[in-house]
């Protein structure tokens, strides 16, 4: 047996903070649907955490990892990446971040590591994969690509009483629109709520697939809009997070063994600049258009004006990525930065022999949208406009997916995965 341990930390952040997800959306949180929070698990000395929020920096999670009690190389930090979050980026997203609260999610996220790292007690996991809940549409493509796995980690104490549900899928928690302005984690609260029922003391994780271009259904222009939708509801989150769950608690239970290690690698991402006109005559043709547009697409331009102003003359530069694998009992935790498509999940499944084996994104850094090279052609919003929303010099150039998924190839072989 191994030793594993669990701890949650909540991270709700205060009404009138900004949320963080649409950038038409201005107005500030007026309450909580359900608690934010932080979760971490440990297997041996290997960690996971992951908090209820869009993303997270790479200067945050690597003083999260320096600060906790666990062996730096060995830990991975992830966001759950839902849109009804507090801004958690400083530079990032279009607004502003508010630093007593990022100084309490960095601190929050080392709390929950060092709290499970001392609950740890004598364990075993088991995994399987559930049927495919049919929830995630890809959307920029009708017939595109979609990560249909759905791996669940189950991990028992020595008397068989469960401590820790993990599952992940590929869906974008952002069912949920503009105009909500309740702090949520959108459906992977209610797949957590419907994972812990009737499991007392134990602590259920969801884990953000690789879902770049899947959602459950609408076009990423369809949240320039601060309509409300019938569709986009907590009623609506709440089906698919049940649908989910239910998928997910009837995945066989396959026994793993009792190693744990890591593999990590550091990589690096070429920008390219995609803007066919000179970038101060962009932002004189938006601030034209914004004389007329409608509010929601006017605060569209506002943040597009901005970031034509900062990147004007700004270097390209480079990104300095981390891939990290888990390796717990010979089933893979594939750890990807930023917003991954399903394609880039889908190379590096194929190379994965055993099952079951998590592919997530959002990890360590989110820096934005990481296209594969065949999605550059069909241009779109994750292509030619999201980097001005995350505040990046430009997209990423094309092959950079594919050198993140080198890296993760890599790093299995070396773990003989």
């Amino acid at each position: 047996m191994i030793t594993a341990g669990t701890a949650s930390v909540d991270i709700t952040p205060p009404v009138g903070l900004s949320l963080s997800g649409f950038a038409a959306r201005k107005d500030p949180a007026v309450g909580a649907h359900d608690p934010l929070t932080v979760r971490a698990l440990v297997v041996g000395d290997t960690a996971l955490v992951v908090a209820d929020v869009i993303g997270l920096r790479s200067d945050m999670t690597e003083r999260i990892r320096d600060r906790c009690t666990l062996p730096a190389d060995r830990v991975v930090i992830a966001a759950l990446h839902t849109h009804s979050g507090p801004v958690s980026m400083a530079g990032r997203l279009s607004q502003d971040a508010d630093q007593t609260y990022l100084d309490r999610l960095e601190a929050a996220c080392v709390e929950a590591l060092d709290t499970a790292a001392s609950r740890a007690r004598p364990a075993f996991l088991t995994a399987g994969y559930g049927r495919d809940p049919d929830v995630a549409r890809n959307r920029r493509h009708a017939d595109g690509p979609i990560d249909r796995a759905l791996p669940v980690l189950r991990i028992r104490d020595a008397s068989g009483a469960l401590m820790a549900i993990v599952a992940s899928y590929a869906c974008h928690p952002v069912v949920l629109g503009a105009d909500n302005r309740l702090w949520t984690a959108d459906y992977p609260h209610f797949v957590r709520q419907r994972l812990e029922a009737g499991q007392a003391g134990a602590t259920s994780f969801f884990l953000t697939g690789c879902c770049g271009d899947s959602n459950t259904g609408h076009s990423a222009h369809a949240s320039v809009s601060l309509t409300a939708s019938e569709y986009r509801s907590f009623a609506s989150a709440e089906a698919f997070g049940e649908r989910i769950a239910a998928a997910a608690l009837a995945a066989p239970e396959v026994p793993l063994k009792d190693h744990v290690s890591t593999a990590n690698d550091a990589v690096f991402l070429r920008y390219e600049r995609r803007e066919a006109k000179p970038l101060y005559a962009l932002a004189k043709q938006w601030a034209n258009e914004e004389a007329s547009a409608d509010p929601a697409r006017a605060e569209l331009l506002r943040h597009w004006r901005a970031w034509a102003s900062r990147a004007n003359g700004q270097a390209l530069g480079t990104l300095a990525a981390r891939v990290t694998v888990l390796n717990w009992g010979g089933m893979p935790i594939v750890a990807l930065p930023g917003e991954i498509f399903a394609e880039t999940a889908l190379e590096i499944r194929s190379r994965i022999p055993s099952s079951p084996a998590f592919v997530i994104g959002f990890c360590e850094d989110n820096p934005g949208y990481i296209p594969p090279a065949g999605e550059y052609d069909s241009g779109g919003y994750e292509v030619e406009e999201a980097h001005r929303y995350y505040g990046q010099p430009a997209t990423f150039a094309r092959g950079s997916a594919e050198i993140l998924a080198s890296s993760a190839v890599e790093l299995l072989r070396r773990e003989e995965l």
